[in-house]
């Protein structure tokens, strides 16, 4: 008859004991305690996690009159796919002659125009490549219609008032002055003045526009 397994010395805590045997068996017995200890250190690195989460993201503000969109207040929590769609549009803005200081001295205004009708078509395809999924969130909502917004209410009033006939007069006063330049060439337009201030009164938005996407991005 086989001998049975006596124990040998245990080890004991107050949380826990732990019994070998002679045959290497070994037995652990636990109290409730350290479950409870483990759950409440879960609870409490979750409750973390949503503070810093809730301090994240906090609430981001846009006034629409600084960018010529009308007198009401752009506010939403960002989240990290906001972040990615600003920091996409602010890279186009600063790189482009949009989002930059013109100057109507040395600019020419032809070469601006480009440069607006290329961050249109660039918006658009940021915006169309972003998931149906994301866009379904409140705040990345709201930064796609804020980006619309700024095109449709920003840059196209503008741009149907002044670029048509502006590129018309421009070419065919090209064809007729080769020996000046399109700096000294822009100057003679009829509506010059109305043309500039109108033209600086939207970079200026668009500069506003710019920074606060940096603003949004490193938030």
């Amino acid at each position: 008859m086989k001998e049975q397994s006596q124990p040998i010395e245990p080890i004991i805590t107050d949380l826990f004991s732990v019994t070998l045997t002679k045959d290497w068996d070994v037995t652990l017995h636990m109290t409730p305690l350290p479950i409870i200890m483990i759950a409440l250190i879960l609870l409490l690195v979750w409750v973390g996690f949503r503070w810093f989460a809730a301090r994240r993201l906090t609430d981001f503000e846009i006034e629409g009159a600084e960018l010529g969109i009308g007198d009401y207040k752009v506010s939403f929590k960002p989240n990290e796919t906001d972040r990615q769609i600003a920091y996409s549009i602010w890279v186009e803005l600063s790189t482009r002659k949009i989002g930059l200081p013109i100057d109507v001295e040395d600019d020419v205004i032809a070469e601006i125009y480009d440069s607006w009708y290329s961050f249109f078509g660039v918006t658009r395809e940021l915006i169309k490549d972003i998931p149906v999924s994301k866009v379904r969130n409140d705040s990345t909502g709201k930064i796609i219609e804020l980006s619309i917004e700024v095109l449709n209410g920003g840059l196209r009033p503008h741009l149907t008032k002044w670029q048509a006939r502006y590129r018309h007069w421009y070419q065919g006063q090209m064809e007729k002055r080769e020996d000046a330049s399109p700096q000294e060439l822009q100057k003679k337009f009829p509506d010059y003045d109305a043309l500039c201030a109108d033209l600086l009164t939207i970079n200026n938005r668009l500069i506003t526009y710019r920074v606060k996407l940096n603003e949004l991005v490193r938030g």
